[in-house]
């Protein structure tokens, strides 16, 4: 008996409590709530009317529908500060989204901004809905708007930032990105995308400072070193990007790319025992491609071992039939071009380079465009190289012992 009277004391104060909210805030959602407490008050009320017995599944019923479910969205408005209409089409566009219909969720969010203009995550949501459908000025709006509402949400711009950029208002997004570091200068991602943004706009100096200032923060990190290396190798300065090329390959020694522009580097200081070196540990990686093979072609043809580079050469061109057109195009290989195989099938797309990033294609790409000129050198050049390189190393170590 104290049960029943403490549930109805519950169940109709949660009600007088629902129905307050609905004349309160004049907003019919609040009649879902009001029709499922109604529903369980009165699967009670026939209980007590004739005296049936309920089993356990009908008691939970009851307690869900009259005070738990309605309960929980009270706290939620209470301690959340959402009201229960926000979180309605909230969910109903989010069902909308997951099936597809992207009008609809539209739909959902339009009434929800009309009813609560300062919605912050119904401004957020209809940005990620814009930014789906391709309307990107639209979504930076929202975005804007959704910062001004919540400013603490760092998340938010840094996808504002990355909208920017691409709708081609890269100075926007790098001021955003700097106003961002400051206020959390460890934030790894906002880093990693203003230090591509620099570097896509060739402001590599100021990539260099982003990637050394993230490195405080987290200085294991892999992918800060590679780009260190590939904003160095813009800058021609190879020496520096050879020695975070080789700390990045020391973190992750099954990635490829780092050392194969080690090996490229030392190709162009015209150390070919080196880059041999390290083209052939870039084969041990996991996305180990041609690329290693035609290099360990041009070194093995620069060192007079005409057999070796037909070997290399052959597998490369087995790998990416593409690489066909160009070994008879450079003159290094002029010797051994009627000993390499003709691909049975042209292909013309390059299956490693795909996969990569823009920006280490073109980091690729520049020491690529440097090896080829360093592979018309002739021995007596090598060998010259090779001696002011290691006098250099030989002052190096005498100012350091001083």
């Amino acid at each position: 008996m104290v049960e029943k009277i403490i549930f109805n004391l519950l169940a109709f104060a949660i009600f007088i409590i629902t129905f307050g909210r609905f004349i309160r805030k004049n907003d019919t959602s609040y009649v879902y709530i009001l029709g499922i407490e109604f529903i369980g008050i009165v699967i009670n009320f026939i209980e007590l009317l004739f005296s049936v017995k309920l089993n356990i599944f009908f008691k939970v019923i009851i307690y869900l529908l009259s005070i738990i479910i309605p309960g929980i969205i009270l706290l939620i408005e209470k301690y959340k500060k959402v009201d229960f209409p926000e979180m309605l089409n909230i969910t109903l566009a989010n069902i909308a989204l997951k099936s597809g219909n992207i009008d609809r969720a539209k739909e959902y969010l339009f009434k929800l901004i009309n009813k609560y203009p300062d919605s912050y995550v119904g401004h957020k949501l209809l940005a990620e809905v814009y930014e789906k459908d391709g309307k990107y000025d639209l979504a930076i709006d929202e975005y804007i708007r959704t910062t001004e509402i919540n400013n603490k949400d760092l998340k938010i711009s840094l996808n504002l930032a990355s909208l920017l950029n691409k709708v081609e208002r890269p100075d926007d997004a790098i001021t955003m990105l700097q106003d961002l570091l400051k206020k959390k200068p460890e934030y790894y991602d906002a880093s990693n995308l203003l230090g591509e943004i620099l570097y896509s706009n060739e402001r590599y100096k100021e990539a260099i400072n982003v990637y050394m200032s993230a490195l405080r923060y987290h200085p294991g990190d892999y992918d800060l070193y590679y780009n260190l290396g590939m904003v160095c190798t813009m800058l021609n300065d190879f020496q520096r990007a050879k020695e975070f090329y080789k700390k990045a390959a020391e973190i992750n020694s099954l990635l490829y790319n780092a050392k194969l522009s080690i090996g490229q580097i030392a190709l162009i200081e015209g150390d070919l025992d080196e880059a041999e070196k390290y083209f052939k540990e870039s084969l041990k990686g996991e996305d180990a491609e041609s690329g290693s093979y035609y290099y360990l072609a041009q070194v093995a043809m620069l060192k007079g071992d005409k057999e070796k580079a037909i070997n290399y050469m052959n597998i490369a061109v087995e790998l990416e039939p593409s690489m066909y057109k160009k070994v008879q195009k450079e003159t290094v290989f002029t010797p051994i071009k009627a000993e390499i195989k003709k691909p049975a099938k042209e292909i013309n797309a390059e299956r490693r380079r795909n996969k990569m990033k823009l920006k280490e294609k073109k980091a690729i790409n520049h020491l690529s465009k440097i090896c080829t000129l360093s592979a018309s050198l002739n021995n007596e050049d090598i060998a010259m190289m090779k001696k002011i390189r290691e006098n250099e190393r030989s002052r190096d170590d005498y100012q350091r012992s001083k």
